[in-house]
């Protein structure tokens, strides 16, 4: 299994290369169209390599998913925490009875070995 892992990481890895050296022509890009930017004053630009602006985009595609996918399964999590809470105080009272019984029935013995 991992050496199909490997072959995969390298495969991908020329796909990788050979896209950026296919896009390493330079591109502007601009924080707002021309008409807003002259009626803002405010006219930001960069110029970057193709890939660059690929590459960034997949990132931040992928940043903005794993921040959607945490937010959207709050809920979930929360009710993991509250039901193992709810889990382990009533693994805990199960115990306490336990040795409340041992005890009624009054054998000791059987009071140390249930805790």
């Amino acid at each position: 299994m991992r050496y199909i892992r490997y072959a995969f990481l390298g495969a991908l890895a020329v796909v990788l290369v050979t896209m950026a050296l296919a896009n390493r022509d330079v591109v502007t890009l601009y924080l707002l169209p021309g008409e807003l930017a002259t009626l803002s004053g405010i006219s930001l630009s960069v110029q970057l390599p193709l890939f660059v602006v690929i590459f960034g985009a997949i990132i931040g595609g992928l940043l903005i998913g794993f921040v959607w996918e945490w937010m959207r399964e709050y809920k979930h999590r929360s009710a993991a925490v509250t039901h193992k809470r709810e889990k382990e105080q009533l693994a805990r009272e199960v115990d306490k009875l336990k040795v409340d019984k041992a005890k009624k029935e009054g054998d000791e013995v059987l009071a140390l070995l249930e805790r």
